[in-house]
């Protein structure tokens, strides 16, 4: 168990009232759900971090991990398994043996919110499970942040002023922490459906963010042997 595994909040995390009252309430109608902050999903020596808003009320709040179960899932597993970010099939189950390689998803917000929409406050109090993990994380060069939300509460984690680092689709920040940040709209339903989103436009973003993967040696070799 590395240190990052330990920062999560506690089931019953009681830090945003309106979040745990809700939380009770799917809780009681909902009984065999997961219906608890969810924890952080992927690789522990991940130098790619992805970024989310928070979870889904029948997605990962239903399911226990990020983007499983809800629309969005389906693009972002789907790009990150073509970039080599993923091994196995997703089947939108906690249990269809999907791993993440060099990649770790966490939310900026643990706990489903009502109508998908979080406080500022909320998003505030839960930065407390957003910084610590990030910093945790041994071997982190890039922050990719899904949507406005994240993209603010990402930059302030990482020591960044909003005003010198602006959300924008593909834009790029390096922040005082020496990490950079990079944006994307959302992979939501709506996002997709309104065409604000679009494959072509969500690739480009993963597409930029390989230039940040560590060269291992296998991947000197193969590069010594394309330029060779």
């Amino acid at each position: 168990m590395t240190s990052a595994t330990l920062l999560e909040p506690s089931p019953d995390c009681p830090l945003c009232p309106r979040l745990a009252a809700f939380r009770q309430e799917q809780r009681a109608a909902h009984p065999d759900w997961f219906n608890a902050p969810v924890p952080m999903f992927g690789d522990p020596d991940a130098w790619l971090a992805i970024v989310g808003l928070a979870p889904g009320l029948q997605g990962a709040n239903r399911t226990g991990r990020p983007f499983t179960g809800d629309y969005a899932g389906g693009l972002l597993y789907a790009t990150l398994s073509k970039y080599g970010l993923a091994n196995g099939r997703f089947e939108a189950r906690i249990d269809d043996g999907l791993e993440l390689t060099g990649a770790m998803i966490i939310n900026a917000v643990r706990c489903v919110p009502p109508q998908n929409k979080p406080t500022p406050e909320e998003i505030r109090t839960c930065r407390a499970f957003l910084e610590p993990p990030l910093m945790a994380l041994p071997n982190l060069k890039l922050v990719v942040a899904l949507g406005q939300i994240a993209h603010q509460s990402a930059v302030k984690a990482l020591g960044g002023k909003l005003p010198k680092a602006p959300f924008g689709h593909l834009a790029e920040h390096v922040l005082p922490s020496g990490l950079t940040i990079l944006d994307s709209y959302h992979c939501s339903r709506y996002n997709q459906n309104t065409g604000r989103l679009t494959a072509e436009m969500f690739e480009a973003v993963f597409e930029r963010a390989m230039h940040f993967r560590p060269l291992t040696a296998a991947s000197v070799c193969i590069e010594s042997s394309r330029s060779g």
